[in-house]
C-alpha cells in the first residue's frame, strides 16, 4: 500500500474490473481497492446478460457493442464459459409485434430478423398464440456470479493488484485515502456503485442519482432449452432503443389497460438459463434514497405471472430470490473529474454487465486528452 501506483481504482464489480483491464492495457502499474472480501455487489446478483438490442441510442449502444466484443475476446482466457447467445424477445400482443418490426427495418435492428408465431413456437419453450417475436444474434450471457470472480482472478494472474477488505474514506489529488493508509496513484478512478454518500455526495446529488432496487428469482430447470435469453411486452417501454418506434404509444396505453400492476412495479421480464437448466428470471424497479431488504411475494407473483404468459411454464418452482441495488439516474452513465488526476464514473442505469468495458475505454480515451 506504500508504493506508488500509476493508476488506483476504488471498486471490485464489474465497473472497475473493466477499468483494470483499461488502464492494464493501457501499461499502467494497476491497484484495485475493495470494500468486501469478495463480490456481493449489483454486479453478480445479475442476469450476466450482456444486452446490446434495445440500447439507448448513442453511447449507450456503442458502449454495449464494444463491451460485447470484450467479454467475447476475455471469456475464453479467463475460463468464462458464455451459456447463451442472441436474444429472443417474444411479443404477446400485435402492437408489441409492431414495434419490433419498426426496431428491426432501423440502424440499430442491422442483423435482427423477425419470426412469426409458428417460429416463435418451434422450439418448444415459448407459448404457443404469440403475436411473433424479434430475434437478435448480438447479445451474450454468462453466469455473473461466477464471471466477476474469475475476471478479477484472471487481472490478478496478469499483474493487476488488489486490496480487499479496505474501505475508502477520502481521496485528494494524488492519494487515496483508505483503511488500511493512503495510497498513491498519479490517476485515481472512483466506482463506488450505490454508494452514492462516502465520496463525491454532491456530484451525484447534482445529478439527481437515487438507488433502484430489484427482485430476483433462480426457478428451477423447466424441463426444456431456452433457445436464447428471452423478453417480452414489458420491456419495450422500459429499453429506451424503443422509444422511437411508431407503434410504442399504442402498446404502452394497452399495457397500462391490462398490465398497470406491472408497470407500476417497474416489471419487464427477462428469462435467461444457467449450465444446470435453471432460469435466471426477472425483474422489477423500485426507485429510493434508502431501501429496505424485503421482497414482497406479490412483486414475485407478476414477475413469475410474465413468465408463465411467455414460456409453456404453467408452475415455475422458484429455487432461489434476491434483490439487487445499484444507481439510476437520468443518464445511463457518466464520468466526471471531481479534481484533478481523480475521474469518477458511476452507470446509472443498470446495464454495467452490457457496457462497462466500452465506458472503461470511454473514459481513458477522455482522460488522454485532457493531458
Amino acid at each position: 500500500m506504500d508504493a506508488r501506483y500509476d493508476c488506483a481504482i476504488l471498486g471490485a464489480g464489474i465497473l472497475g474490473l473493466a477499468h483494470a483491464l483499461a488502464a492494464h492495457r493501457a501499461g499502467l502499474r494497476t491497484i484495485v481497492i475493495e470494500r468486501e472480501a469478495a463480490a456481493v455487489g449489483a454486479s453478480i446478483r445479475n442476469f450476466g446478460f450482456v444486452t446490446v438490442t434495445g440500447q439507448e441510442a448513442g453511447d449507450c449502444w456503442r458502449r454495449a457493442c464494444r463491451s460485447r466484443e470484450v467479454w467475447a475476446e476475455l471469456a475464453p482466457r479467463a475460463g468464462i464459459p458464455i451459456l447463451q447467445r442472441g436474444l429472443l424477445f417474444a411479443a404477446r400482443r400485435e402492437e408489441a409485434l409492431a414495434c419490433l418490426e419498426e426496431f428491426a427495418a432501423g440502424p440499430m435492428g442491422a442483423g435482427c430478423r423477425m419470426l412469426d408465431a409458428a417460429e416463435a413456437a418451434a422450439g418448444g419453450a415459448l407459448r404457443p398464440g404469440l403475436a411473433g417475436a424479434l430475434w437478435s444474434p448480438h447479445e451474450l450471457r454468462v453466469e455473473s456470479r461466477e464471471a466477476i470472480p474469475r475476471l478479477a482472478a484472471w487481472l490478478e494472474a496478469e499483474g493487476v493488484a488488489f486490496r480487499r477488505r479496505t474501505a475508502a474514506t477520502g481521496v485528494e489529488p494524488g492519494r487515496l485515502l483508505t483503511t488500511a493508509g493512503p495510497v498513491a496513484a498519479d490517476r485515481i478512478i472512483l466506482c463506488p456503485g450505490p454508494d452514492l454518500r462516502s465520496l463525491c455526495p454532491e456530484i451525484f446529488a447534482r445529478r439527481g442519482v437515487t438507488l433502484c432496487k430489484l427482485h430476483m428469482l433462480r426457478v428451477a430447470a423447466p424441463g426444456f432449452a431456452l433457445p436464447a435469453p428471452v423478453m417480452s411486452d414489458l420491456g419495450l417501454v422500459r429499453y429506451l432503443g424503443y422509444r422511437d418506434c411508431p407503434s410504442l404509444p399504442r402498446l404502452a396505453a394497452r399495457l397500462r389497460a391490462e398490465q398497470g400492476a406491472e408497470l407500476g412495479h417497474g416489471i419487464h421480464l427477462i428469462a435467461v438459463q444457467g449450465a444446470d437448466g435453471s432460469l435466471v428470471v426477472g425483474d422489477s424497479h423500485h426507485y429510493a434514497d434508502s431501501h429496505d431488504p424485503f421482497q414482497p411475494r406479490a412483486v414475485d407473483d407478476l414477475i413469475l405471472g410474465e413468465l408463465s404468459a411467455v414460456l409453456d411454464l404453467p408452475r415455475p418452482e422458484v429455487v432461489e430470490r434476491w434483490i439487487g441495488l445499484y444507481p439510476s439516474g437520468p443518464d445511463t452513465a457518466f464520468f466526471e473529474s471531481p479534481m484533478p488526476g481523480v475521474m469518477l464514473v458511476s452507470v446509472t442505469s443498470g446495464t454495467g454487465a452490457s457496457t462497462a468495458f466500452g465506458l472503461a475505454e470511454d473514459v481513458f480515451a477522455a482522460w488522454e486528452s485532457m493531458a
